[in-house]
């Protein structure tokens, strides 16, 4: 028992720790591995663009001033490659922090934020620390049930969080399911639609969100940084909104949050169209051959529309998850027999397979 516990807000208290995948260092000094393999976190394996690491160590002799608050250059860059306007963006620290800046902008007390049951851990957190009402929809096939979402929309609804793609899952709604869902929601209702994955979707049936903004006001396209762009370490992500929406979330906004390095990464990077090829390259490889070896090792996989792919052991995922570190491998554990397992190189895909052959 905490002695602190009865000081803290209750909300606070109600929160489960988000658990970040298990670190590289940790695996190493716990088992006496050099080599290790993360495939827990979703990280781009080829690592951020050369361009993006020279215009980060350029930025290296004046981190002893402020970043730029506005992110001017970034924005401007951004806001060209999007087509879209400037004043619709806003930066974070990571699209994390994102999520959390909407709940406290939008969310009063008691009331009703929805999301699925099985997605993104952060919604929850956002959600008790905003001192809302947690209403979470059980998962159809994996994937978010629209129809359930729409049954459970009320006159307390005023977010309604939507992975799409979906993390853990992988799973992706369609157009016509996202159209279904924004006829149904209240204009006074804010939809975040968390597209951290965006870049790595092939089917063509995927909704766009920034191509909803006009007709839908209350929406909130959210991407990052950290996945495609390798910029994890750097924390930068944005959102795109009415820009009613924007002066809103610009109000609670920390100064200085998106810092001065990645700034400069992230306007290199989305300039940097040969290492987003090659990424891209890499993870459809990677995903073709572990769908093939997994399914010999009788691991079922869920078809994903992202850098990460959901399966399910014929063993509880916990003892997979352990024996798969004594052999240098870390994935994500989630659930029962189910866990999540970010695409690697092929070289990394091909040792995950190696280690899943001797622990299963």
């Amino acid at each position: 028992m905490n002695k602190f516990s009865d000081s803290a807000k209750k909300s606070v208290m109600n929160i489960k720790p988000y658990i970040p995948g298990k670190p590289i260092e940790e695996v190493q000094r716990e088992y006496g591995i050099r080599e290790v393999v993360k495939l827990a976190s979703n990280e781009n394996p080829l690592g951020p663009s050369r361009l993006a690491v020279k215009a980060m160590s350029k930025k290296l002799a004046s981190l002893n001033l402020y970043p730029e608050s506005g992110a001017f250059y970034l924005r401007r860059a951004l806001a060209k490659q999007i087509k879209i306007k400037e004043n619709t963006l806003v930066f974070g620290n990571g699209s994390n922090e994102l999520l959390h800046l909407i709940a406290e902008a939008f969310v009063s007390p008691g009331e009703e934020v929805i999301f699925s049951a099985l997605s993104f851990v952060v919604y929850p957190i956002a959600t008790d620390l905003a001192g809302g009402v947690a209403v979470q929809i059980p998962h159809k096939n994996f994937s978010h049930d629209i129809d359930g979402f729409i049954k459970r929309l009320g006159d307390r609804t005023k977010l309604v969080y939507i992975c799409n793609p979906n993390n853990p899952t992988g799973t992706s709604i369609s157009k016509e399911a996202f159209e279904k869902l924004m006829a149904a929601v209240s204009p006074k209702t804010i939809v975040a639609l968390d597209e951290a994955y965006f870049e790595y979707v092939q089917d063509r049936n995927f909704p766009d969100g920034t191509k909803y903004l006009s007709k839908y006001p209350n929406l909130i396209v959210l991407r990052t940084f950290s996945k495609i762009y390798g910029l994890a370490g750097a924390r930068i992500g944005y959102a795109i909104a009415d820009p009613d929406i924007i002066e809103i979330i610009e109000r609670i906004r920390p100064p200085f949050n998106a810092n001065t390095l990645a700034q400069a990464g992230a306007q290199a990077a989305i300039s940097d169209r040969v290492h987003l090829k090659k990424t891209l390259k890499t993870n459809n490889e990677g995903k073709k051959y572990l769908y093939a070896e997994l399914g010999k090792l009788g691991v079922e996989c869920v078809p994903t529309q992202a850098n990460f792919i959901f399966v399910k052991f014929s063993s509880n995922c916990r003892v997979v998850f352990e024996g798969l570190l004594k052999r240098g491998v870390i994935i994500r554990p989630q659930f029962d027999n189910y866990a999540r397992i970010t695409i690697g190189t092929m070289e990394e895909n091909m040792k995950l397979v190696k280690a899943l052959k001797a622990v299963l």
